[in-house]
Parts: C-alpha cells; structure tokens; sequence
C-alpha cells in the first residue's frame, strides 16, 4: 500500500487565486467520499449475496424451476419492500411483519404460488392482498398487467408508491374488498389470494377466465389451512390441494360470509 506525504503548509488554489483549500482537507474529503461509496457498495453486495443464496436454497432447493420466477425473485430487492429494522432479514425463508398486521409472505411460498399459476407474459393477474407489494412486482416481472386490492389504506398507499417508486407500469393498485374482485378490468388469466378464507368468494370465480387458475390459502382462518389451486374448467373449478400454510386471514365482505 502505498502512503502519499505533504507539507503541513501546503495549499491549492483556487481558478481565481482568493480561495485556498488545504490539501490535507481536500485528502480528507475524498477518502470520506471513497468511505461512503465502499460502505455503500458492501451493503448492495450483501444484499445480492443474501438474494442468490435466498434463490439457491430455499426457491430452487426446494424444488421451484420455472425458469421466470427464478428471474423475477433473482432480480427484485426484496429488502425494499421490509422496515429498515428488518432488512437484513428479509431473504430469510419466514414471514415478516410490515405493519396493520399484515406480514410479508416467506419467499418458497411467494415462488410456489407464482409457479402454480404457470403465468404467460401475455397474462392479466388479480391478486387479492397486496401487502407490502412484493408478490405484485414478482407478477409484473412475469405477466403484462397487474391489477392488485388492498383492503388497508395505508397499506395500499405504501406500496403503490413503492412500486411506482421502482418502476412499474404495468402494476394498479386499488384501495377496496378483494372478495369483489376487479370487475372493470376482467376476466382475468390468472387469480392469486395472499390472504386465507374459508371459501373462495364467488365473484372472483365468475371474474376468472375460462382455462384460468386461481390460488388461495383455504380453510382456517385462525391456525392453517390448504394452499389450493382451482382451475375453471367448463364454468367449474377443478381442485388441486398443493399442502399446509398458515396466512393471515381475510377480512371484509368474506367474515360475513362463513360457509
């Protein structure tokens, strides 16, 4: 490593020869500069790190292969869309808290439940629930038209502004009760619920296209229920059990709805 001497009284001179600046602030300023920017640079870089181990352990390890989700979930700072407090956790393979009682789904059911859709670029997704905006943008990165309902108001705001913040166009957020879907912009290819019910609310059944699939936690609101994926066939849906989940449940129109 090499060390660069000065003389104590030595000065630079401004264009207009009135100013002097010492070298040794000048010297200081810079490294400071050079500090910020590496300090700057390991944060991005341990979050990179996190992202890639994040995708081989707990998306592809388990199992998840489509090759566009991988991207999206490879691609997308997940540690945005968490509190500060939180970030250094939000690669792990759990929930997390966002605030109004809402959690950030664990990444492995954020990926299986994007893959179950088996989703085309052409594509027009629903999502009932969106939370901190994460599973949106993983959509977008996917699909050419979100349309995504939070039933919070402040939730809703946060995130609209968040995704707008990152870039996305191709995602509209609306402030309502996911159980009456999105009418104006139906039928849509793809339906995804990221809140537990006892039952899938008829409206979005009749608002999802013919051939299109649906996925929702299903059972329980109070402890676990089934991630479920139902695809319309002949005006009729036909189950898939996938497995047990637990998610924070629906609220709205679906609690006064109990079948």
């Amino acid at each position: 490593m090499k060390f660069f001497a000065y003389k104590k009284d030595a000065v630079l001179q401004s264009s207009r020869g009135k100013r002097e600046i010492p070298i040794v602030s000048l010297l200081f300023f810079v490294m400071l500069s050079f500090l910020f920017a590496v300090t700057g640079s390991s944060a991005t870089d341990e979050f990179k790190l996190k992202r890639q181990e994040m995708i081989e352990s707990d998306i592809r390890g388990r199992g998840v292969s489509d090759r566009r989700v991988i991207d999206a979930m490879s691609k997308i700072e997940r540690h945005l869309f968490v509190d500060k407090v939180f970030m250094k956790r939000a690669y792990a393979d759990h929930p997390l808290p966002i605030g109004e009682d809402q959690t950030i789904s664990q990444p492995y059911v954020v990926a299986l439940m994007t893959e179950a859709l088996k989703l085309k670029p052409t594509d027009r997704v629903l999502e009932i629930g969106t939370g901190s905006g994460y599973q949106a943008a993983v959509l977008a990165e996917i699909a050419s038209e979100v349309y995504t309902i939070e039933i919070r108001k402040k939730l809703a705001g946060k995130s609209e502004t968040l995704l707008k913040k990152l870039g996305y166009k191709n995602i509209e957020v609306k402030h309502a009760d996911g159980y009456y879907g999105w009418e104006e912009h139906a039928p849509f290819d793809a339906i995804i619920v990221t809140a537990s019910a006892n039952h899938i609310p008829p409206p979005l059944i009749k608002q999802l296209k013919e051939g299109g699939r649906l996925i929702i936690p299903l059972g329980s609101t109070v402890y676990f229920q089934t991630l479920t994926l139902a695809t319309k066939k002949m005006g009729e849906l036909e189950i898939e059990q996938m497995g047990g989940v637990a998610f924070v449940p629906m609220t709205g129109e679906v609690t006064k709805r109990k079948k």
